[in-house]
Protein backbone atom coordinates (compact mmCIF):
# COMPACT_ATOMS: atom_id res chain seq x y z
CA UNK A 1 0.00 0.00 0.00
CA UNK A 2 1.22 3.32 -1.11
CA UNK A 3 1.46 6.44 1.66
CA UNK A 4 1.68 9.75 0.51
CA UNK A 5 2.65 12.94 2.66
CA UNK A 6 3.02 16.43 1.55
CA UNK A 7 5.10 18.51 3.60
CA UNK A 8 4.16 22.47 2.62
CA UNK A 9 7.09 24.89 3.58
CA UNK A 10 5.12 27.90 1.99
CA UNK A 11 1.84 27.10 0.08
CA UNK A 12 2.20 28.11 -3.29
CA UNK A 13 -0.70 30.34 -4.95
CA UNK A 14 0.35 29.19 -8.38
CA UNK A 15 -0.44 26.60 -10.15
CA UNK A 16 2.59 24.20 -10.70
CA UNK A 17 4.66 27.54 -9.93
CA UNK A 18 6.96 27.63 -13.23
CA UNK A 19 10.54 27.32 -13.48
CA UNK A 20 12.27 24.25 -14.03
CA UNK A 21 13.86 21.62 -11.73
CA UNK A 22 17.53 20.17 -12.68
CA UNK A 23 17.75 16.77 -13.34
CA UNK A 24 20.99 16.41 -15.22
CA UNK A 25 23.07 14.77 -11.85
CA UNK A 26 19.63 13.03 -10.02
CA UNK A 27 17.60 10.15 -10.81
CA UNK A 28 14.89 10.17 -13.12
CA UNK A 29 12.00 12.66 -12.62
CA UNK A 30 8.61 11.49 -12.14
CA UNK A 31 5.11 13.05 -11.13
CA UNK A 32 3.59 13.16 -8.33
CA UNK A 33 -0.52 12.89 -7.93
CA UNK A 34 -2.58 14.94 -5.66
CA UNK A 35 -4.73 11.92 -4.68
CA UNK A 36 -1.09 11.06 -2.86
CA UNK A 37 -1.39 14.91 -0.44
CA UNK A 38 -2.29 13.74 3.09
CA UNK A 39 -0.80 16.48 5.12
CA UNK A 40 0.63 19.90 4.91
CA UNK A 41 2.68 22.05 6.64
CA UNK A 42 3.18 25.68 5.77
CA UNK A 43 5.92 28.45 6.77
CA UNK A 44 7.22 31.37 5.14
CA UNK A 45 10.41 32.32 4.71
CA UNK A 46 11.93 35.18 7.49
CA UNK A 47 15.06 36.79 9.18
CA UNK A 48 16.47 34.06 11.66
CA UNK A 49 15.28 36.89 14.61
CA UNK A 50 11.50 36.52 13.75
CA UNK A 51 11.46 32.67 11.99
CA UNK A 52 10.19 29.52 13.11
CA UNK A 53 10.59 27.10 10.61
CA UNK A 54 11.22 28.87 7.48
CA UNK A 55 14.89 30.28 8.19
CA UNK A 56 16.69 32.71 5.58
CA UNK A 57 20.25 33.31 6.21
CA UNK A 58 20.98 35.73 2.83
CA UNK A 59 18.24 37.75 1.85
CA UNK A 60 19.06 38.21 -1.10
CA UNK A 61 19.07 34.58 -2.41
CA UNK A 62 16.27 33.81 0.01
CA UNK A 63 13.90 37.13 0.65
CA UNK A 64 11.98 37.05 3.36
CA UNK A 65 8.48 36.17 2.38
CA UNK A 66 9.61 33.55 -0.36
CA UNK A 67 7.74 30.24 -0.32
CA UNK A 68 8.28 26.29 -0.42
CA UNK A 69 6.48 23.57 -1.05
CA UNK A 70 7.53 20.44 -0.33
CA UNK A 71 5.95 16.93 -1.44
CA UNK A 72 6.83 13.72 -0.16
CA UNK A 73 5.40 10.10 -1.39
CA UNK A 74 6.76 7.18 -0.53
CA UNK A 75 6.22 3.67 -1.90
CA UNK A 76 7.82 0.27 -1.58
CA UNK A 77 11.36 1.07 -1.48
CA UNK A 78 10.96 4.34 -3.67
CA UNK A 79 10.47 7.59 -2.20
CA UNK A 80 9.26 10.73 -4.63
CA UNK A 81 10.03 13.93 -3.53
CA UNK A 82 9.15 17.22 -5.11
CA UNK A 83 10.02 21.20 -4.16
CA UNK A 84 8.04 23.97 -5.40
CA UNK A 85 9.13 27.62 -4.76
CA UNK A 86 8.15 30.84 -5.35
CA UNK A 87 9.11 34.31 -4.10
CA UNK A 88 13.39 33.85 -4.56
CA UNK A 89 15.88 35.87 -6.64
CA UNK A 90 14.21 35.35 -10.26
CA UNK A 91 16.76 33.77 -12.96
CA UNK A 92 18.91 31.78 -10.41
CA UNK A 93 20.00 27.93 -9.53
CA UNK A 94 19.77 27.06 -6.13
CA UNK A 95 21.02 23.32 -5.24
CA UNK A 96 18.63 21.91 -2.58
CA UNK A 97 18.95 18.50 -0.06
CA UNK A 98 17.39 16.69 2.23
CA UNK A 99 19.08 17.09 5.94
CA UNK A 100 19.26 15.21 9.01
CA UNK A 101 18.90 18.17 11.46
CA UNK A 102 15.92 21.21 12.05
CA UNK A 103 17.05 24.29 11.28
CA UNK A 104 18.61 26.75 13.47
CA UNK A 105 20.00 30.18 14.50
CA UNK A 106 23.06 29.24 11.52
CA UNK A 107 22.56 26.78 8.60
CA UNK A 108 24.89 24.87 9.98
CA UNK A 109 22.32 23.64 12.63
CA UNK A 110 20.36 21.57 10.11
CA UNK A 111 23.54 19.16 10.20
CA UNK A 112 24.69 16.84 7.03
CA UNK A 113 22.85 15.96 4.06
CA UNK A 114 20.73 13.04 4.85
CA UNK A 115 21.86 10.10 3.29
CA UNK A 116 20.03 6.54 3.30
CA UNK A 117 23.31 4.68 4.24
CA UNK A 118 25.61 6.63 6.13
CA UNK A 119 28.92 7.11 5.38
CA UNK A 120 31.19 5.70 8.18
CA UNK A 121 33.62 7.89 7.48
CA UNK A 122 32.16 10.78 7.77
CA UNK A 123 32.17 12.75 11.29
CA UNK A 124 30.46 15.90 12.68
CA UNK A 125 33.07 18.31 11.47
CA UNK A 126 33.70 16.41 8.48
CA UNK A 127 30.67 15.70 6.46
CA UNK A 128 30.65 13.08 3.24
CA UNK A 129 32.09 13.80 0.43
CA UNK A 130 32.61 10.08 -1.01
CA UNK A 131 30.69 9.46 -4.24
CA UNK A 132 29.91 6.24 -3.08
CA UNK A 133 27.72 7.99 -0.50
CA UNK A 134 27.44 11.37 -1.66
CA UNK A 135 24.99 10.61 -3.95
CA UNK A 136 21.90 11.68 -5.62
CA UNK A 137 20.75 7.65 -5.34
CA UNK A 138 21.68 7.61 -1.13
CA UNK A 139 20.94 11.46 -0.83
CA UNK A 140 17.57 13.79 -1.88
CA UNK A 141 18.87 16.59 -4.27
CA UNK A 142 16.54 18.78 -5.60
CA UNK A 143 18.53 21.61 -7.67
CA UNK A 144 16.32 23.81 -8.93
CA UNK A 145 16.55 26.79 -11.25
CA UNK A 146 13.80 29.86 -10.94
CA UNK A 147 11.67 31.88 -13.46
CA UNK A 148 12.01 35.32 -13.76
CA UNK A 149 10.01 35.77 -10.99
CA UNK A 150 11.48 33.79 -8.51
CA UNK A 151 9.73 30.77 -8.83
CA UNK A 152 11.35 26.84 -9.95
CA UNK A 153 10.05 23.26 -9.09
CA UNK A 154 12.51 19.98 -8.58
CA UNK A 155 11.25 16.56 -8.33
CA UNK A 156 13.58 13.37 -7.71
CA UNK A 157 12.70 9.55 -7.56
CA UNK A 158 15.26 7.78 -5.14
CA UNK A 159 15.14 4.26 -4.73
CA UNK A 160 14.41 3.91 -0.84
CA UNK A 161 11.81 4.84 1.48
CA UNK A 162 12.12 5.83 5.41
CA UNK A 163 12.45 3.26 8.14
CA UNK A 164 13.50 4.31 11.40
CA UNK A 165 15.21 7.80 9.95
CA UNK A 166 14.15 10.68 8.00
CA UNK A 167 15.49 13.53 7.16
CA UNK A 168 14.59 16.75 9.09
CA UNK A 169 14.31 19.97 7.27
CA UNK A 170 15.27 20.85 3.62
CA UNK A 171 18.60 23.51 2.85
CA UNK A 172 18.85 26.14 0.15
CA UNK A 173 22.58 26.46 -0.79
CA UNK A 174 24.41 29.46 -2.87
CA UNK A 175 25.37 27.45 -5.55
CA UNK A 176 23.54 26.79 -8.51
CA UNK A 177 23.66 23.13 -8.66
CA UNK A 178 25.38 20.15 -6.40
CA UNK A 179 29.03 19.19 -6.99
CA UNK A 180 30.16 15.94 -8.10
CA UNK A 181 33.30 16.31 -9.09
CA UNK A 182 36.16 14.20 -7.15
CA UNK A 183 36.48 15.67 -3.65
CA UNK A 184 33.02 17.59 -3.38
CA UNK A 185 30.23 15.05 -4.47
CA UNK A 186 27.14 16.17 -2.70
CA UNK A 187 28.51 19.73 -1.79
CA UNK A 188 26.89 23.05 -2.96
CA UNK A 189 28.18 26.24 -0.81
CA UNK A 190 26.96 28.26 2.11
CA UNK A 191 23.83 27.65 3.53
CA UNK A 192 20.80 30.89 2.27
CA UNK A 193 17.82 28.99 3.77
CA UNK A 194 16.51 26.52 5.51
CA UNK A 195 12.95 24.52 6.21
CA UNK A 196 12.74 22.61 9.19
CA UNK A 197 10.03 19.61 7.72
CA UNK A 198 9.85 16.36 8.67
CA UNK A 199 9.53 14.05 6.41
CA UNK A 200 6.74 11.75 7.33
CA UNK A 201 3.84 13.00 9.84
Amino acid sequence: MRIGIVLVAALCTTVGCGGSGSDAAGPESTTTSESAVTNRQVGVLAEVSDADTAFTYDTTAAPPGGELELEVVEGEGTTTVRLIVSGLQPDRGYAAHAHTDPCGQTGADAGPHFQNEPDPAATPDKPSTDPAYANPQNEIWLDLTTDGEGNGTAETAVPFDFADRVPASVVLHEQPATATEPGKAGSAGGRVACFTAPFRG
